[in-house]
């Protein structure tokens, strides 16, 4: 694909071979010199176009953007495969169980696992990935304006970070594989298999440099709307703990180390899956887009440093809870870890599912913003927190109408006991309460760094939260336990996601707050109305498979049924988009018969005498009178031709 390059209103267009915008458009083409610098002459023989210097610029197209059937592809094949990574780590979680129950051991590796999961938030979820999407995003509106002489904005980009990134990157790990003594001191200071953690914790310490390229890798990717192989870093990922707990754990009498093995080898595998793709996209230099509106905003430089402390600070802030959980944990009965770990990852599910919308349209939001389209950026962000609200709502019901039956049929066997399912269940129950904060956090912060402008809100909001989890676990643990850790991680996201959701997010993003609230309230009590219902379905059930099949189509159809009922803005989404898949399936059969069927017609016709062959180059086509011309379905064809063009490319 070549570079378009906008032209001033009478420029000539032979530098790129692209005609001269039309007067509608002219306001926009003259706002894309001013912010390129480009001066050019008026020549005489072509007379100024007839819009005041002052005029506003023509309303904008959505057509820049990524066709809501690319979205939804994109949405699929990351959904697709983030359940089949979730699926690995359920059956890692599993393997875990099995082989070394929920006893000390465990505990020991799940103290040196804080490190994976810290980074796995700082450097693939929420800090690189906050930081580096709107910088790319820039870097191809900057692409979409340049000539084709001038230096690539994608490369120099990437030349002015990456490198910075490894070297730092690898000191990191350097000093956590140094400190590892001094960090399961302060991580967990009551453990009784000290040595053991924090052997685990050297081997762990490696993901500070893999996940860290992998999340630049993965951030570069989906901004050049690539989407297959940033999603499947979770199934390299859980693949390699899994192969080295069965390999080197069972076989070669590691132990626990093996999964701490498996965790720098899936690190590992999460960077060989995506960087020849980066690498390939690199070198093709593609245009995302058009570059008919204003161009972004002139900038000293791409990638601003001080947009790090913010994001990492907030980063740092959320998964600090989880250090909150081990630092109580650590002083309960031996297992207390264990059970907080086995029901955290369960009941996330529905979170990690809930953020899939989120995280493909993020770069489409930054990409927005970066020109200037903050209506556009605003409805798209209001229909992805309404669509991950039902999601994880319905996903939150499902765990706690039916965590007995999810954690008997996923754990109980081998060393985990009936004993350690019911205090895993009742945990799980307790921290789905908090699974609709954990989604708006995750969904709005990418709104409060989209526009890659530093602000401290979201960080300040999150240490507040922080700050009550901190507090709630100190005077819940010691009366309730686990349950009480659960509780308090609960109320402190819900905080936090409070105050975003009230927080200064309209100065780069027009947000109706009140419209998206009154949305979630709906949504909260259908899913209320559909958990009751699940419970009672799925009691009656003697057999865990059966009951939570049961209660999760009771569930469905209480709860859908309530939202429609409400006329809930999600609920509709959902009604009118298989609506339109069941009419495109539809379509789609009828064309391939209609096409059929006119083949097998002018196969016909082209025996007939005096008829001219349909295939026969510049013969006429016969239309009866009155008949509706075929412009109409030429242009279904084109517009259809276009939206296959959007399809996620295979990596």
């Amino acid at each position: 694909m070549t570079d378009r390059t906008p032209t001033a209103p009478g420029e000539p267009t032979a530098r790129t071979g692209h005609a001269t915008p039309p007067a509608s458009t002219a306001g926009t083409a003259t706002t894309v010199a001013t912010a390129t610098h480009a001066t050019h002459a008026m020549p005489a023989t072509r007379p100024a176009p007839a819009v005041p210097p002052k005029a506003l610029p023509a309303p904008r197209s959505e057509g820049r953007d990524p066709s809501g059937r690319f979205l939804a592809r994109a949405a699929g094949i990351t959904a697709a495969l983030t359940v089949a990574g979730s699926v690995l780590g359920l059956v890692r979680d599993q393997a875990l169980a099995h082989f070394f129950g929920a006893g000390q051991e465990t505990d020991a590796f799940l103290v040196a696992w804080t490190l994976p999961e810290f980074a796995s938030t700082l450097l693939i979820e929420d800090g690189t990935a906050l930081v580096l999407v709107p910088a790319f995003s820039l870097a191809l509106a900057l692409r979409a304006t340049s000539g084709a002489g001038e230096p690539d904005p994608v490369r120099a980009l990437v030349r002015a970070t990456l490198p910075r990134f490894c070297a730092i990157l690898s000191l990191v790990a350097l000093l956590l594989v140094a400190g590892a003594p001094w960090i399961v001191e302060f991580l967990a200071p009551g453990l009784p298999r000290r040595q053991l953690a924090i052997d685990c914790t050297r081997l762990t310490a490696t993901c500070a440099l893999s996940f860290g390229l992998a999340g630049y890798c993965g951030a570069a990717l989906r901004v050049h709307r690539r989407y297959l192989s940033p999603a499947s870093i979770y199934v390299a990922y859980n693949t390699g703990i899994i192969a080295a707990m069965a390999l080197v754990g069972a076989w070669a009498g590691w132990g626990v180390r093996a999964a701490a093995l498996g965790v720098a080898l899936g690190g590992g595998l999460m960077v060989l899956v995506q960087a020849p793709f980066l690498v390939r996209e690199l070198r093709a230099r593609r245009v995302i887009g058009g570059a008919s509106g204003d161009a972004p905003p002139a900038r000293t430089r791409l990638f601003d440093p001080a947009l790090l402390g913010p994001v990492l600070c907030f980063a740092l802030f959320r998964q600090s809870q989880v250090l909150v959980e081990r630092w109580f944990g650590s002083e309960l009965a031996p297992g207390a870890i264990s059970h907080l770990n086995y029901a955290q990852k369960v009941a996330q599910v529905p979170m990690v599912m809930s953020l899939m919308l989120a995280t493909v349209t993020f770069p489409v939001v930054a990409k927005a913003l970066a020109e200037g389209r903050a209506e556009d950026a605003r409805r798209r962000v209001e229909r992805d927190l309404s669509l991950a609200g039902c999601v994880v709502l319905l996903g939150a019901a499902v765990v706690i109408a039916c965590a007995g039956q999810i954690v008997e049929l996923l754990f109980q066997r081998g060393a985990f006991t009936a004993t350690d399912t019911a205090a895993t269940a009742a945990v799980m129950r307790v921290y789905a309460l908090g699974l609709l904060g954990h989604t708006l956090v995750g969904a709005l912060i990418r709104s409060y760094f989209s526009a890659a402008r530093k602000t401290w809100y979201p960080a300040a909001a999150m240490l507040a939260g922080l700050g009550v989890t901190a507090l709630g676990a100190a005077l819940l643990a010691p009366a309730h336990g686990v349950l009480g850790l659960a509780a308090a991680n609960a109320l402190g996201i819900s905080t936090t996601a409070a105050l975003m959701l009230a927080g200064p997010l309209r100065r780069s993003l027009p947000l109706r707050t009140g419209a998206v609230a009154r949305d979630l309230a709906g949504l909260v009590l259908a899913a209320a109305l559909g958990c009751l219902a699940a419970h009672l379905a799925a009691a009656r059930l003697a057999s865990p498979a059966a009951g939570l099949a049961a209660g999760t189509l009771v569930l469905l159809a209480v709860s859908l049924g309530t939202a429609l009922s409400l006329r809930l803005p999600a609920a509709e989404v959902l009604r009118q988009t298989l609506a339109n898949q069941t009419l495109a399936k539809r379509t789609g059969r009828k064309g391939r018969a209609r096409k059929t069927g006119t083949r097998a017609s002018g196969t016909r016709a082209s025996g007939t005498a005096g008829a001219p062959a349909s295939g026969t180059p510049g013969a006429p086509r016969s239309r009866p009178p009155g008949a509706p011309s075929t412009r109409a379905s030429d242009a279904t064809r084109a517009s259809d031709a276009t939206r296959a063009s959007d399809a996620p490319p295979p990596d």
